[in-house]
């Protein structure tokens, strides 16, 4: 990495920079952010070329322009490039970032974290690095996930980080493409998402709120009053990140439980 502000970015500069943008709120693409501080001391650029660069990305974000803000419109081909290369395959963008702040941080310990080379040949040390893998890959999804929907949940608004799930669409273990892909998730309440995840309710194509038979039908004040009024109303969309139509067929042709005929 150059610490030349004058130079032009590499492409490791603009991986972090993008890693970065998935975790963040539009609103929050700044140079007073201590996030974006911290991530422009490493890679040797100042806070504000650093937000340039992440505002820059915005513009190439179809959930940004598709709703009328915009970035820059100053975009180069590399950002491009890592654009596409990281929309095509999230578990790389996750772990390679990760690894490569640990390089550049040689002052603080990063936990958590450890550079492949470092992981003994031993079983132990390759349970240890898949654990560690798994734990890099979940963290991403759930800010990349809570950020794009503002920290709230789509469906009833519930702003609680403790009670907040980054919800996967189409599920983990079904399409091992997609399960970094920030698309492929709902920001939704804890007790939303296992209702989500067990098919009694579901989103239509214009990303309204279907229930379930059971939950339509069920006499538990409760549930009621938990989910009776989500029926047919819209959820609170995206900043980013716009849930794919595919994934959620999906999920309403696999996982729900339909509607009383």
């Amino acid at each position: 990495m150059t610490s030349s502000n004058s130079k032009l970015w590499t492409r490791d500069q603009v991986k972090l920079a993008f890693h970065l943008y998935c975790q963040l709120p539009f609103g929050k693409l700044h140079s007073r952010n201590p996030e974006i501080i911290e991530l422009a001391g490493l890679i040797g650029r100042t806070p504000s070329a650093l937000a340039y660069k992440l505002v820059n990305l915005a513009s190439l974000d179809p959930s940004i322009t598709g709703s009328g803000r915009v970035g820059m419109k100053n975009s180069s081909k590399l950002d491009q490039e890592v654009w596409d290369e990281f929309n095509a395959n999230w578990e790389q963008l996750a772990v390679e970032c990760e690894q490569q702040r640990q390089l550049l941080n040689t002052t603080k310990a990063m936990p958590n974290l450890v550079v492949a080379d470092e992981i003994d040949a031993d079983f132990s040390g390759e349970t240890r690095a898949v654990i560690i893998q798994q734990r890099i890959k979940q963290q991403f999804f759930r800010k990349a996930v809570l950020s794009s929907y503002r920290g709230r949940c789509c469906m009833t608004g519930v702003s609680d980080n403790v009670l907040l799930v980054a919800s996967h669409i189409v599920p983990w273990s079904q399409d091992k493409a997609n399960r970094l892909n920030p698309r492929n998730g709902l920001c939704l309440s804890t007790l939303h998402d296992r209702a989500f995840d067990q098919g009694l309710l579901t989103l239509d194509s214009n990303y309204r709120v279907l229930l379930s038979e059971s939950l339509l039908s069920t006499g538990n004040l409760f549930l009621q009053t938990a989910f009776w009024g989500l029926q047919d109303q819209p959820i609170e969309l995206p900043e980013r990140f716009l849930p794919s139509p595919e994934f959620v067929q999906w999920h309403r042709e696999h996982r729900f439980q339909g509607v009383p005929t």
